[in-house]
Formats: structure tokens, C-alpha cells, sequence
């Protein structure tokens, strides 16, 4: 399967759509990810964090970003003839954390993005996933081309499970994120064909 720029052919009944949830702490690139790879002009609810909201939002090392999403970042991207990506990123203060359970009805899977400078960031996403057997990956996002751990260093500190692929990417970069979604995709399908071989 490749990644392409354009709409794909129409059947009768249309492209199948899959929806995948792009979560992760504050400020690890999840409105980067979607915009780096959607067809469409991502859709994305980005406020300015304010002096008012200090008691409540945790920029944490993060203290040069200015912008949080309040919502959800959305974009679109066509697999091939037969399937479209629909991509929702969630937010990721804490304080949004209840539009969770809403943006993961009817996912196929989630990725899971990683900030390796601040790795304990990432277990609220991940503990979340694993409770709700939803299909994930997790994503290393190079910040400035840079991995300030191994992938094995990751995975043991965060106790990723051994089925769990884990990743680099970079958020800015459409041939990297493309890869990371391809990965969520096979994992997917691996767990589908697992399913089927047992009922």
C-alpha cells in the first residue's frame, strides 16, 4: 500500500473509511503529525495558552510553545482506491482529557506519539490505550533529527508490551509519518487475521 496525494477512485459503495487517533502528551507533535501527512488542509482547534490558564495547563519543558489544542486536529488521507484515513489527533492537557473516549469510537487503532526527552509524559496515552484493547503503536518523534534514547531503552522504560512495535518518526515529515501509520495498519491486520484463526 502506498500513500498518495489523490482522491481515491470511487466504487459503487465508495472508499472503505478507517479511523486512527493520533494521542500523546503536550506538546510531542501530534497537530505536526496530522498536517504532515493529510490530503486536506488539516482541520485544527490550536488556542493560545494564556497567563489565566497557568494554574491549569503544564507546559512542563515545553515552555517556548504558545498554542494548545483544545479539541482534536483532524485530517484526511486517501491509502488507495479503497481506503481513506480519517486522522484524529487528541489534545493533550490533561484538562481535555475527557474528549478521549469520544475521538476513540469507531478507531481502527491509535498511535502513540513520544517525546524521548520526556518520556514519563507518554504513560497516561499509553495506560489508556492498553485498557481499552484498542490496536497502537508508539512513535518516537525526532525532535531536531535527534533520539536522546534507543528504541530498546524506550520500550523498557515505558513497559511497552513485546507485541507493541515502537517506532522513530518525525512528526514533519510525510514519508516518516506515512511509515509510522503503515506500522499502526499492519498491526492491525495482524490482529484481525489472529482473531479469525481462533473463531
Amino acid at each position: 500500500m502506498s500513500v498518495h496525494s489523490e482522491s481515491p477512485a470511487r466504487t459503487a459503495s465508495g472508499p472503505i473509511p478507517v479511523k486512527i487517533v493520533i494521542a500523546g502528551g503536550f506538546g510531542v507533535g501530534k497537530t505536526t503529525f496530522v498536517g504532515a501527512i493529510s490530503d486536506i488542509v488539516p482541520l485544527t482547534t490550536e488556542a493560545a495558552m494564556t497567563t489565566i490558564g497557568e494554574d491549569v495547563d503544564d507546559r512542563g519543558s515545553v515552555d517556548t510553545k504558545t498554542t494548545t489544542t483544545v479539541a482534536m486536529d483532524f485530517g484526511r488521507v486517501a491509502v488507495d482506491d479503497a481506503i481513506v484515513l480519517y486522522l484524529f489527533g487528541t489534545p493533550g492537557q490533561d484538562r481535555f482529557g475527557f474528549m478521549w473516549n469520544d475521538l476513540i469510537q469507531g478507531a481502527l487503532g491509535a498511535v502513540v506519539l513520544v517525546d524521548s526527552r520526556r518520556i514519563e509524559d507518554s504513560f497516561p496515552a499509553l495506560d489508556y490505550f492498553e485498557h481499552r484493547d484498542l490496536p497502537f503503536v508508539v512513535a518516537i518523534n525526532r525532535f531536531g533529527g535527534k533520539m536522546y534514547h534507543t528504541l530498546d531503552e524506550i520500550r523498557e522504560a515505558l513497559s511497552i508490551a513485546e507485541q507493541v512495535p515502537v517506532v522513530s518518526t518525525d512528526a514533519r515529515g510525510r514519508v516518516q509519518v506515512k511509515e509510522t501509520v503503515l506500522s499502526l495498519l499492519d498491526v492491525v491486520l495482524q490482529r484481525a487475521m489472529s482473531k479469525a484463526k481462533t473463531n
